[in-house]
């Protein structure tokens, strides 16, 4: 059996392992992709679903307009670890059917989707939202 010498391998190796080690940041999005920061939202409404999974959580709120009727809004927050770990967050801070604000930034496609920056409670603490936009509130 004749063995291929590893200097012969490596320029196919290195490249391969390197797109390998990438490609999952690759597909994560980044926030002007998805979201307008020129496009403030402020919603109140009533919590109708929380999804704790990476890469993000995603919060689901039913917002009335103007015309009473309810529309649902789906906000992504930051990653579970983040809000855990550094800004207050617990898996029981928020219940189904909590009254809360939130403030974020609208989806560029118009959709009933927001990137949350700050989410107050209806106790008025107001908690971080491990938005992924590069400016603090």
């Amino acid at each position: 059996m004749k063995l291929i010498h590893p200097t012969l391998l490596a320029p196919i190796v290195t490249p391969a392992l390197a797109l390998l080690l990438t490609a999952p940041a690759l597909a994560h999005h980044s926030f002007s992709a998805q979201y307008d920061s020129e496009k403030a939202v402020n919603l109140s409404g009533t919590v109708t679903k929380i999804e704790w999974q990476n890469p993000h959580v995603y919060l689901y709120i039913d917002v009335e307009d103007a015309q009473g009727e309810f529309h649902e809004w789906a906000l992504e927050m930051g990653a579970p670890a983040v809000l855990t770990r550094t800004l207050g967050w617990t898996r029981s801070t928020l219940e189904i059917g909590d009254q809360i604000k939130v403030e974020g930034r609208a989806a560029r496609d118009g959709s009933n989707l927001a990137n949350a920056r700050t989410v107050t409670l209806a106790s008025g603490e107001q908690l971080g939202a491990g938005s992924s936009q590069n400016t603090t509130p």
